[in-house]
């Protein structure tokens, strides 16, 4: 049986992995920790474990021997999603991200799209998109590419419909946003009620015609946000099997 101190001086004597967290990058976010459930094991190396089980996409079970139990990490990651913990780090890092770019803490301005990700047969929520059963991501990011909210849900709903309630629980996270920018996808009710409700200015972006492909302005931040998320293999495509440990697997991220 270790101690807190004896489990992580255990833990720096094993081989580093390249997901492990820095000291700069630990000394972040540790305050935040503060307030868990005491564990017999280091934090931080349970946040190790589970950075590394998104990154590489294995198996909670397949999880490496060097790092804590599988059923200690599991349950570090499901009491930190259900007290809103990864919340909380999001927000925390969006504002030092803009601090650091010289912009102010608070976003006024967001991006808003969707994305079509494969499932596996366990899904809960799946729907049809193009023929193939799918989950779609939601995702609200600030105006330089930080993730702002997420949202999953069946593939076979119109971007509408559940851009209404990503931009919803993006203004109660996030209060000082003033306007959003979406594709032809968020046009006429959600231009409407993002206003009417939230006081979001929707500003629709539109492919030039008869001018092939090219970057359109803004949209390509939000395009970005998504390639960074499919870096990790655990996003690549959607293996778990609740909507909620889904979206707080992108917070982790």
């Amino acid at each position: 049986m270790f101690t807190s101190k004896k489990w992580y001086s255990k833990c720096t004597m094993r081989q580093k992995y390249e997901t492990d967290l820095t000291d700069e990058q630990w000394d972040v976010i540790a305050p935040l920790f503060s307030n868990m459930r005491k564990y017999k094991w280091d934090k931080r190396e349970l946040v190790n474990a589970v950075l590394y089980l998104v990154k590489t996409g294995c198996h909670w079970r397949n999880l490496p021997h060097d790092f804590p139990p599988v059923f200690t990490v599991h349950s570090f990651y499901r009491r930190a999603r259900l007290n809103g913990l990864w919340d909380k780090i999001l927000q925390h890092l969006v504002k030092l991200t803009r601090q650091k770019a010289g912009l102010s803490e608070e976003p006024t301005q967001a991006l808003i799209d969707s994305q079509s990700v494969k499932t596996t047969g366990a899904v809960e929520q799946k729907g049809f998109d193009v023929g193939k059963k799918r989950v779609k991501r939601q995702i609200v990011t600030e105006d330089i590419g930080c993730l702002l909210y997420v949202l999953i849900h069946k593939a076979n709903q119109h971007d509408t419909k559940m851009g209404y309630w990503v931009a919803c629980l993006s203004t109660f996270a996030y209060p000082t946003l003033q306007k959003i920018c979406g594709d032809d996808g968020y046009r006429c009710s959600f231009v409407y009620e993002a206003y009417k409700y939230f006081g979001l200015r929707v500003e629709i972006s539109k492919k030039l015609k008869g001018c092939g492909w090219q970057v359109l302005a803004k949209r390509w931040i939000v395009e970005r946000t998504f390639s960074w998320l499919n870096y990790s293999r655990r996003l690549s495509k959607d293996y778990e099997l609740t909507a909620a440990f889904c979206g707080s697997v992108k917070w982790i991220v």
